[in-house]
């Protein structure tokens, strides 16, 4: 039921929404919180979805689709009413972010443009990706399914995730792949998405190594000389100053 108790937790959540803004977005050093609050895509999206999510709680009918359809309109951000989203969440841009019914997102968590938190099948019950606290997302990716992604976990642009996410690890990749588990960086958001590792290019440069090797024994074994070895571009991680932050 609707009442003060409701009314103070959406006060607290959207309180919580505008602090994320201000602290995750460079854009926002130095707004105030009358601007964020009026010209963030963003923060519209949520406070409608707020309002929509303790109507639909409430068991009140049409209206909570009514909003979250408007405010899909305004801001280029889909969140459906019965979607469970923790406080201090922060949607970067957000055009295109699409959040399902069944999804559920914890606390601080990071989402940039371009994110689906998608269902899998027409099966009813839960079928939209669960995300804990502290999670970044990359502009494009695609979360699929009732999935968990743990706790501190970093998800890179445009990766497709269909499998669990062990926590505080780096997903990249189509399907997303966890190229680093207890990670070396710290929790929280990051933009750096230039500086991730990449596991096809680690795969083809230990092939590379071990075609190598092995035409070094066929040469050892035959008595033959080693003819030059065929030109490989060498693959490097992308080196230099860290690109995050606007």
């Amino acid at each position: 039921m609707l009442g003060w108790g409701t009314l103070g937790r959406f006060a607290r959540e959207v309180r919580r929404d505008i602090t994320a803004a201000r602290d995750r977005d460079p854009a926002a050093r130095g707004v105030g919180t009358t601007e964020i609050l009026l010209n963030w895509p963003g923060i519209h999206a949520l406070l409608a979805h707020r309002a929509a999510h303790a109507l639909n709680e409430a068991g009140v009918p049409v209206v909570p689709r009514s909003i979250a359809l408007a405010a899909r309109a305004v801001t280029g951000i889909e969140i459906h009413p019965a979607a469970e989203i923790g406080e201090g969440l922060f949607i970067d841009h957000g055009t295109g972010v699409v959040i399902g019914e069944t999804a559920e997102i914890g606390n601080d968590v990071t989402l940039y443009q371009g994110v689906t938190l998608g269902g899998t099948g027409f099966a009813a019950g839960k079928r939209h990706p669960t995300v804990q606290d502290n999670v970044t997302i990359g502009s494009g990716a695609k979360l699929l399914g009732p999935i968990t992604v743990g706790h501190g976990a970093k998800i890179g642009a445009n990766s497709v995730v269909i499998t669990d996410v062990p926590p505080n690890s780096t997903v990249v990749g189509v399907p997303g792949h966890p190229v680093r588990v207890d990670g070396r960086r710290s929790e929280g958001p990051d933009a750096d998405w230039i500086h991730l590792p990449d596991p096809i290019a680690e795969a083809i440069q230990g092939l590379v190594s071990r075609i190598g090797a092995l035409e070094r024994a066929v040469a050892a074994l035959s008595g033959d000389e080693l003819d030059a070895p065929a030109d490989v571009r060498p693959l490097r991680p992308v080196r230099g100053r860290n690109p995050a932050g606007g």
